[in-house]
């Protein structure tokens, strides 16, 4: 990631917008799955060195341009590790392009994309972080329906827009076994699996969570839904630090350091 060096704000209390980044130690990850192929990934930590959750991160479906930096999944990167302490590791999956780079392998329809999961979730361990929460995005929650439970200690699942293409009915039906936590955030006007499907297809593991979203769509496009998304992950993954505020103080900055802007360009 290059920040825009001529974007900082100055010394007031600031909003925090869709181009913000605060700041966060990164660290570009090369991780080496069980099939021996590299993956690209990012990890961002809190600047104190305190860490309350890790969010384990994995995006849409490749194929249709998801990849690690998919708008939630860099805005969460961006905002969680200086608003709720929260580390923040995303990857791309076999075969996937980024800024960052490729990930060897090729697209395995959520199958060896589990492995890739397992890795990163050991890269966490060996990090001697706590136990991450398991982050999926549309693709990403078929990786994690498919696979979580076999990747070792995490704290629950989190799911964006779950479209349970590539999950079977007998994947999702472990989870009723899981003691960890299955929260569905399901937008109001998904294009694959709105709110009235998504419940009974979750009927089959009781202590699932389904949320619907009024007014939000599949790609939860709008800084308004990503607020939601990210104060939804915040409630579970550090509640102590929800709601995400909405402005970075002239404290913060003074204690963790400026906020910038993200540039394309």
């Amino acid at each position: 990631m290059i920040a825009d060096p001529t974007g900082r704000w100055g010394d007031e209390n600031e909003e925090i917008r869709a181009g913000s980044v605060l700041p966060a130690h990164r660290e570009s990850l090369q991780i080496h799955t069980a099939d021996e192929l590299t993956l690209v990934g990012e990890i961002a930590l809190p600047v104190s060195g305190d860490v309350a959750g890790v969010l384990v991160c994995v995006h849409p479906l490749p194929t249709h341009g998801g990849m690690m930096d998919s708008h939630v999944l860099r805005k969460a990167s961006w905002r969680l590790p200086a608003l709720a302490q929260i580390a923040v590791v995303r990857f791309n999956t076999r075969g996937t392009t980024s800024a960052d780079g490729t990930s060897e392998g090729s697209f395995d329809e959520a199958r060896g994309e589990g492995l890739d999961l397992r890795a990163v979730v050991a890269e966490v361990r060996r990090r001697g972080l706590p136990d991450p929460w398991l982050l999926g995005w549309s693709f990403g929650t078929d990786v994690v329906l498919k696979h979580g439970l076999d990747v070792g200690p995490h704290r629950g699942a989190l799911l964006l827009s779950p479209p349970l293409r590539f999950t079977t009915d007998a994947e999702l039906g472990r989870w009723a076994e899981a003691e960890s936590p299955l929260i569905a955030l399901v937008p109001e006007h998904d294009d694959y699996l709105p709110p009235e499907q998504a419940r009974p297809r979750f009927a089959s593991v009781p202590t699932a969570r389904v949320v619907a979203v009024e007014g939000a769509k599949h790609l939860w496009v709008g800084e308004k839904c990503v607020r939601i998304v990210l104060d939804e992950i915040v409630k579970r993954v550090n509640p102590a630090a929800a709601p995400l505020p909405t402005v970075w103080t002239a404290e913060q900055a003074a204690a963790q350091g400026a906020m910038e802007r993200w540039s394309d360009l």
